[in-house]
């Protein structure tokens, strides 16, 4: 067991045992009689200070952990050792006998030392190594150029930290943040502030410089900056606000909803199920919203850090291994997503129908009633619904899929005897399943006394799954046979040219005489028109873009957008807009 010291250290508070506090304050020590005589000594020592400090704060992960004697030895090995150096002004001379320590590499600062504004193009300059001149030139180009020069520059200015420390300013330049370095940089500073002083009293008036100083303690670039900055630093806040509430809100929506949809399918929730029979293709629910959980989620995490480091500017990286696992395991969930969705959509990849065939005893002159018949046990709603189902239990408590999907289509035949065919359709990831599933659908009708009840409904057992199951019934009945459907087929039939069904909507309650492929109705009121074929040439009609024209054996009829034509042999009628017009043979003549 250690005891424990609590340290600030360059303003950050510490908690180190007290092994490793005695061996980081002689490191200190020694570091501070290396530099007695040296010119910025309180400077240094700071800075050096400030750089272990934030080491310090690389290497714990919460604010309760202690900093034990290996941290202070990983430390002291960056910083390096004080007998590692010549510890005074020849350090700076031609010939430097210094012990070098391998550089970490550069980092992107503003450098507002070497400035005209914010210090953007010093600060690439450093970066990439050439002189700042070619970087603000290139900035001309974009402004006068392409016209993105100063939204980019601001966009820069705001992301773009300023070098400050000492350590910030050597690392932009790439070199290792170091005790001799660290040295370096400040006497280098204070050598150019000996120099400046030292021209400016050579080649200026003293009081005239003096008061120059006094009245002009901010540039116009800089008052003008700062101003520019403040607004943006207010937007910036403002953006880190909105993406903090988007991820925040977006990730907690995620998590109770996939995690429960997953937690309800892992301990089969009752009413669930409905869930697995539309599982084509047997996946585990779970693992679907986890995935889902993943590849939604990871997304707007990143969204919830960006507002967070945004609104916080001293807020701790969540580290490189973490972005990388993070960003490796959402590909691998989108991936996993893709493999699932093409087997769930291969289970729908063939359809399959086995057709049922029988003889109904309907002869013209018959009369044939057809009437749909539900079931209240499964079912209170009366109605075809396409692709959509439920579970139901039968009479013997087994777990069945119900769908209303059934089709009702009545057809003329030239045949003496009517006929009914039962055609049942399924999907499955093979031709062979789906017909399998087709052939396990349950369908009954019955025919007594001319009355034809058909199930609005059909069924099939649990393991089959859902695949659109679904049936069509063809009614072939002898010209010359008279129909009365209930009006409870209305929603099962659909009257077009695609399925031939020649059974109107709205027919319903009607006794209809089935004559060459179409009907008519016999209990109808007089202005009931029997539907005629446009398309057929037989018919006179002509109906396109310029009108309708019908054509007789002893005249036609012309309505188009000039107006109305009768003509004859005998007589012609045009009404237009100039008024009724009425010729005959003896007029022409």
């Amino acid at each position: 067991m250690n005891k424990t010291v609590n340290i600030n250290l360059a303003g950050i508070f510490f908690h180190i045992d007290e092994d490793a506090y005695a061996r980081l304050q002689r490191y200190l020590e020694a570091i501070k009689r290396s530099f007695t005589d040296s010119q910025g000594r309180s400077e240094i020592i700071s800075d050096i200070e400030a750089r272990i400090s934030e080491l310090f704060n690389d290497r714990i992960e919460n604010d309760k952990q202690v900093i034990g004697i290996k941290e202070v030895d990983e430390v002291i090995n960056i910083m390096g050792q004080p007998e590692d150096y010549i510890i005074d002004d020849e350090i700076f001379e031609d010939e430097p006998k210094t012990y070098h320590r391998k550089s970490t590499g550069k980092k992107l600062f503003r450098d507002t030392d070497n400035s005209y504004i914010g210090g953007v193009s010093s600060g690439l300059a450093h970066y990439f190594g050439i002189e700042a001149i070619w970087i603000r030139l290139a900035w001309i180009v974009l402004i006068f150029g392409a016209g993105t020069g100063i939204l980019l520059y601001i966009l820069l200015w705001i992301l773009v930290p300023e070098a400050v420390t000492t350590a910030d300013k050597i690392t932009m330049t790439g070199e290792a943040v170091n005790i001799s370095n660290i040295e370096k940089k400040i006497k280098d500073g204070f050598d150019n502030v000996t120099q400046t002083v030292s021209d400016t009293v050579k080649k200026a008036d003293l009081p005239k410089q003096g008061q120059r100083i006094k009245s002009s303690s901010k540039s116009f670039f800089d008052t003008i900056g700062d101003i520019i900055m403040f607004f943006f630093k207010v937007f910036a806040k403002f953006i880190g606000v909105v993406l903090i509430i988007v991820g925040a809100s977006t990730l907690i929506g995620l998590i109770i909803g996939l995690v429960t949809v997953g937690i309800t399918d892992i301990i089969h929730i009752p009413g669930f199920d409905i869930v697995d029979a539309a599982n084509a293709a047997n996946t585990p629910v779970w693992l679907v919203s986890t995935l889902a959980l993943f590849v939604v989620g990871i997304p707007f995490f990143f969204v919830f850090y960006l507002g967070l480091k945004i609104l916080i500017n001293n807020l701790k990286s969540i580290g490189n291994i973490a972005k990388f696992s993070l960003v490796g395991l959402w590909f691998m969930s989108i991936i996993g997503l893709i493999v699932l969705g093409v087997r769930e959509a291969s289970e729908h990849a063939f359809d399959a129908s086995v057709t049922q065939e029988e003889q109904l005893y309907i002869v013209p002159n018959d009369t044939l009633n057809i009437r749909m018949m539900g079931n209240t046990a499964y079912s209170k709603n009366f109605g075809r619904h396409h692709n959509l189902f439920k579970l139901v239990y039968n009479e013997n408590d087994e777990k069945i899929i119900y769908t209303s999907d059934v089709r009702l289509i009545v057809k003329s035949t030239k045949d003496s005897v009517a006929s009914i065919s039962i055609e049942k359709n399924a999907q499955g990831s093979n031709y062979q399943e789906a017909k399998k599933r087709a052939q396990n659908i349950n369908y009954n009708y019955t025919l007594e006394n001319n009355e034809l009840l058909l199930d609005s409904y059909l069924t099939t057992d649990f393991e089959n799954k859902f695949r659109d199951q679904e049936v069509e019934i063809i009614l072939h009945l002898p010209e010359g046979t008279v129909i009365y459907a209930d009006e409870n087929t209305y929603s099962f039939h659909r009257n077009s040219s695609y399925y031939g069904d020649i059974l109107d909507n709205g027919m319903e309650e009607h006794y209809l005489l089935i004559i060459n492929d179409n009907t008519t109705c016999l209990d109808c009121d007089d202005d009931y028109k029997v539907k005629i074929d446009l398309n057929n040439e037989d018919s006179g009609l002509h109906l396109d873009e310029d009108g309708l024209e019908i054509i007789g054996e002893g005249g036609r009829v012309k309505i188009d957008d000039d107006g109305f034509e009768a003509k004859s042999e005998d007589v012609n009628v045009t009404i237009d807009e100039d008024g009724i017009e009425i010729t005959t043979d003896k007029n022409k003549n």
